[in-house]
């Protein structure tokens, strides 16, 4: 039973050999290597051409910087064809390169000259020209010079009839069995020689690791952003429906029980005791609600701006505040709500925890855009954001924007909160 099993399996693998140079793959491989072929050579002759000008005229930056641009546009060009090509023949998806940020053309070349992934696909094109040839020839001589000899039998009789030719049968026999063997070699060498193009092109045009981690921290940042933007959205349509629709609905009915109230004199005691509690209430959820209203999202944050904002709060606090804001623009609109978020609960903090006599606020931007909070007051002290959940609210939403809070606060007081909030774009 064992001989039989490893007989079919080395008569399986004979077969699989004979049938080798039919099958699709080798062909397709072929066909890889050979498109690949005059794409790698272009660009080796070409980036090579412009590299040797840029060295020789390095002293003239006039000649450089074209020289320059068109090396890599021309790199860009050559590695979206190489792309393009593993992408039709093999289904590998290379991940294109990331776009650096411009703010003009002379800028963004020096910040392309300077990145590594740039020098990375040059590189490529170079050796691409010497392994893209040595590849290409390499496996269309196995092909034509195995389909040549293979079949020298029936076209050999066309040789010239000279002293120098060796027409024996034997030399025909044995230049037919080379034959046979380059043939049913070229799949094996074709597949070899789109291993060593695709191990060349992973290695040298798909992004780094550090630059796909770079790229990834860059898209969870932006889908990051996205989402704050879109809940700092949702909370100003709360805040406008309810500002808009549920308060006028209560400040109409307190009106309405309010003027029943003075009007119905003429009831019975329980009657106008139920109207005056209900008037009561009324005015009482109609000022919860403004609270609940303006710790939402405060509708002069958006109209007036973060001054107005704090000196709103400031002046409704019950203990005193200096207030300064020195902001030469208006940050942005996350920046900006986190803010205000901020310097609210450290004033609440201030009169329901620390017992403060006094609070001072300084709220100023940076010469690296970074908006600083700082909020002081002469309470008791002993804050800790790991044992109240307001300060740790704070920190959280300090850091969805990744800004930075710290505080010092000893038992005793004074307390000093510090906050820095990134405001770059």
């Amino acid at each position: 039973m064992t001989t039989d099993v490893g007989s079919e399996t080395a008569g399986g693998r004979l077969g699989g050999l004979l049938r080798a140079p039919l099958t699709p793959r080798a062909w397709r491989d072929t066909t890889v290597v050979l498109a690949g072929f005059p794409i790698a050579l272009v660009a080796s002759t070409i980036v090579v051409t412009l590299l040797a000008l840029t060295a020789s005229l390095a002293i003239t930056a006039v000649l450089v910087i074209p020289l320059m641009a068109a090396l890599f546009w021309l790199s860009r060009v050559f590695t979206f064809w190489q792309r393009a090509r593993l992408q039709g023949f093999l289904g590998i998806s290379i991940p294109p390169r990331s776009r650096l940020p411009r703010e003009d053309w002379l800028r963004g070349l020096w910040a392309e000259a300077r990145t590594k992934e740039t020098w990375r696909h040059v590189l490529y094109h170079l050796l691409a020209g010497v392994t893209g040839t040595a590849c290409a020839v390499l496996v269309s001589g196995f092909w034509t010079l195995g389909a040549l000899f293979s079949t020298i039998l029936l076209h050999g009789w066309l040789l010239p009839d000279t002293s120098r030719i060796d027409r024996s049968p034997l030399m025909f026999t044995l230049l037919t069995a080379l034959g046979l063997i380059l043939l049913l070699a070229a799949p094996a060498v074709a597949e070899a020689a789109v291993k060593v193009d695709v191990g060349l092109v992973k290695a040298l045009l798909a992004p780094s690791r550090s630059e796909t981690l770079a790229q990834r921290v860059e898209t969870l940042s932006a889908s990051r952003t996205e989402m704050i933007d879109a809940a700092d959205a949702e909370r100003r349509r709360i805040e406008r429906n309810l500002h808009d629709g549920t308060q006028q609905r209560l400040v109409s009915l307190a009106m309405n029980l309010g003027m029943a109230r003075t009007t119905l004199t003429g009831i019975p005691p329980e009657a106008r005791e139920a109207i005056e509690q209900a008037h009561e209430e009324a005015k009482l959820a109609l000022s919860e609600l403004r609270d609940m209203v303006r710790g939402l999202h405060p509708a002069v944050l958006d109209d007036l701006g973060l001054d107005a904002a704090l000196s709103g709060i400031a002046a409704r606090s019950p203990v005193p505040v200096r207030l300064l804001v020195e902001l030469p623009r208006r940050p942005p609109r996350a920046v900006e709500t986190i803010a205000y978020f901020v310097v609210s609960e450290s004033l609440t903090n201030a009169a329901k925890h620390a017992h403060a006599a006094q609070v001072d606020i300084v709220v100023e931007m940076t010469t690296d855009e970074v908006l600083r909070i700082i909020v002081s007051d002469d309470g008791r002290g002993g804050a800790d954001p790991a044992r109240g959940t307001g300060l740790r609210g704070l920190a959280q939403r300090i850091g969805s924007i990744d800004g930075e809070m710290s505080i010092d606060s000893p038992r005793g007081g004074p307390t000093r909160l510090v906050v820095t909030l990134p405001c770059a774009s």
